[in-house]
């Protein structure tokens, strides 16, 4: 599958600054590894969107988060493998097609199409991999071969097959949640804990047996369609290794998904760890309230585009909060941005003193290497005065891809 036309992301001036993340993992903020991927290249995995409705601003701020991830890591001289799933066959996507009387297919298609335009609009830099669930169920199949043969799964009734939580001695360690918390966010997130035959109440469901109504693959051990979780384990590992540096998605995703999509990979693969780091994104709000489907208070990104917001001014809205953080939106907080990119257009962009301005960028660097600064990094721009070389407006381009 095709991603979006990459932005123009210029070089920045100053010194590098090694990039700083928290970990959710290990709870604290510690150096991004850079050194042990394949082929000299940081891998990067974000899990993509599931393409029942239209990507919404708390999605945007997701994949705003990693294009600074990249941005940084890029401006540092290191070559980045983003890879990127789409899940185009699941549950929500079949029951909103049903729903709305269309073929999940074409609704599938249409979302990834205006998903693909939302991003070009904020001028992310797409993955390298692109990838839809429904390319990716021959490396699924091979991941639940590899699980199955090695008895870190198995298989009930309709042809469904569960991953067991005891296939890894780890499991547990990327979310840090204890088992009562872990129940809860699984029956909430699209978990069957009332499953009877389950071995225990949190495995996972790997392979989903063919079902009347549904699109199915043959497979050695039936028809079937895949799970959720192994469907990112196979695509990311198969891409990236066995072992990368990020694994990056909403902080919705830390449990059960990043938590089984590891455990599977680390299962399957013999790994004692999948990532380096897994971060997590806030969510976002409006005026106050979390934005959800149900309650009908989502902001959409090309809403805002058609109404004349520039691009920009949206990335700085989304930045003025740190990218942890659940945090509001408001029309009061765009335009709040909107009159900062102006300022800024009007200070910044003639000629002036070179080593001034590298002063400055360094300083950008500095906040922004630091977990993603980007309140301090802005509040840093906010105090430039005087007259300042293009070299601070293209730092800003590049690192927080902000245009002058």
């Amino acid at each position: 599958m095709h991603a979006w036309p990459t932005p123009s992301v210029p070089a920045v001036a100053g010194t590098p600054a090694p990039l700083k993340l928290y970990d959710t993992a290990d709870q604290l903020v510690k150096e991004v590894d850079t050194t042990q991927d394949a082929n000299g290249e940081v891998g990067l995995y974000v899990c993509g969107i599931t393409p029942y409705d239209s990507t919404h601003l708390g999605h945007a701020a997701t994949y705003l988060t990693f294009d600074l991830v990249q941005r940084q890591l890029i401006a540092n001289g290191h070559a980045v493998h983003y890879v990127q799933n789409i899940t185009d066959v699941d549950d929500p996507l079949f029951e909103r097609a049903a729903r709305d009387g269309v073929d999940w297919r074409a609704l599938g298609t249409s979302q990834i199409d205006l998903f693909r335009s939302d991003m070009e609009i904020l001028s992310v830099i797409p993955p390298r991999d692109y990838i839809g669930a429904m390319e990716s169920v021959d490396e699924v199949i091979a991941m639940v071969q590899r699980l199955l043969a090695k008895g870190a799964a198995y298989e009930l009734d309709h042809g469904d097959i569960y991953a067991s939580i005891e296939a890894t001695q780890q499991f547990g360690y990327e979310s840090n949640l204890d088992r009562a918390t872990m129940e809860q966010f699984f029956a909430e997130r699209g978990g069957d804990l009332e499953r009877e035959g389950k071995r225990d109440p949190l495995d996972a469901l790997i392979w989903r047996g063919h079902r009347e109504g549904e699109p199915a693959w043959d497979s050695p051990f039936g028809p079937g369609r895949p799970g959720w979780h192994v469907e990112c384990s196979a695509i990311a590992t198969n891409r990236l290794g066995a072992h990368f540096a990020i694994q990056g998605g909403g902080s919705d995703l830390a449990f059960p998904h990043h938590e089984f999509s590891a455990a599977h990979a680390e299962a399957a693969l013999e790994v004692d760890r999948m990532a380096s780091h897994y971060v997590h994104a806030g969510m976002i709000a409006l005026d106050g309230v979390k934005m959800s489907k149900s309650l009908g208070n989502l902001v959409f990104v090309h809403k805002l585009s058609e109404q004349g917001h520039d691009p920009s001014a949206i990335r700085l809205a989304v930045f003025a909060g740190h990218y942890r953080t659940d945090r509001d939106f408001s029309d009061a907080i765009l335009d709040e941005a909107g009159a900062r990119l102006t300022r800024w257009r009007e200070q910044l962009g003639k000629e002036a003193s070179e080593a001034e301005a590298i002063t400055v960028v360094d300083e950008l660097r500095a906040h922004l290497a630091n977990d993603l600064d980007t309140p301090r990094a802005l509040t840093l721009i906010d105090g430039v005065t005087g007259d300042h070389d293009r070299i601070i407006a293209t730092a800003l381009d590049g690192l927080l891809g902000v245009r002058i």
